[in-house]
């Protein structure tokens, strides 16, 4: 297995740079369970805006959904007729510039049923486009205070993967989601996995989260060396941090809450405080203004 795994990444760094210089690197998100204020699913959708991506395929939804909970959706076109959009996952092809790697996007909803065989199709996908590497973005409701970089937290699929990485191995047992699932699943393809995962303030859990979308994708940019457009995402992170502080000025008990929680975080070893982080956010600095 070890040997399986330093054949999918590059060992000489902690990011996937230089990683597989041809093979396609699939990026997921989903709707429900594992995406706290639509945190990462709205990564996807940036993603798909920003790089243009095309739709190359998806899921037939009469096998993965129960359209009781999952409802379909009437909308009105432009001439006025009626059009039912069915929940399904789509797979989008992007092809991002500075990017070696071609990008797979998988926008969807978490299946109510047959995760195994929703899993199954949806790496036999991965398999025809040779995918390298899947990385899989989710948010959850945690103590955290909204003034405070959101932590985000990467999971590797395997112990080895966590050590080839630098990752921290994850200790977490108990419910999972379907990205849980992907990545057991991508595991036993021999396809390396990763998750990132986004603490969202639980007393703001309301979409849409800018601020968590943000920090998801910056430690993209990370894990593969690449500058990622932001467009208006870092105006509406502000405001929306602004937005909160109103809010709560407006509530004494929540304030006082607040306070306790930016109390709690910065008396402990944060990595977001760190010299490393604070040179990564310089590195990204340059490489926009490069790019601009």
């Amino acid at each position: 297995m070890q040997n399986a795994l330093r054949r999918h990444v590059n060992l000489e760094i902690k990011t996937i740079k230089g990683y597989l210089a041809k093979n396609p690197v699939a990026i997921c998100a989903f709707l429900g369970w594992n995406d706290a204020g639509e945190t990462a699913s709205n990564v996807v959708d940036h993603l798909i805006e920003v790089w243009d991506a095309t739709e190359i395929g998806s899921l037939d939804p009469d096998n993965y959904y129960d359209y009781q909970v999952a409802r379909p959706r009437v909308r009105l076109t432009d001439d006025g007729n009626r059009v039912i959009d069915w929940p399904t996952t789509k797979i989008f092809l992007a092809e991002p510039p500075g990017s070696p790697n071609p990008i797979l996007l998988v926008q969807g909803i978490e299946p109510n049923m047959k995760w195994r065989s929703y899993v199954a199709e949806l790496l036999d996908i991965f398999d025809d486009y040779e995918t390298s590497l899947v990385i899989s973005c989710g948010a959850l409701l945690a103590d955290a205070p909204h003034t405070r970089p959101v932590p985000v937290t990467t999971v590797a699929s395997t112990p080895e993967l966590s050590d080839i990485l630098d990752f921290e191995p994850s200790a977490y047992e108990g419910p999972t989601g379907i990205i849980g699932v992907i990545q057991d699943g991508a595991t036993d393809r021999d396809i390396a996995s990763i998750s990132l995962w986004a603490a969202i303030p639980h007393y703001v859990s309301s979409p849409p989260n800018p601020k968590g979308t943000l920090a998801l994708i910056s430690k993209l940019e990370d894990l593969l060396d690449i500058s990622i457009p932001l467009d208006d995402l870092v105006d509406e992170s502000r405001a929306w941090q602004d937005g909160v502080d109103e809010l709560a000025a407006e509530d004494e008990e929540i304030s006082e809450y607040v306070t306790r929680l930016e109390s709690t975080v910065d008396a402990s070893d944060l990595p977001e405080a760190s010299g490393e982080a604070i040179a990564r956010e310089f590195e990204r600095y340059l490489k926009r203004r490069t790019r601009d």
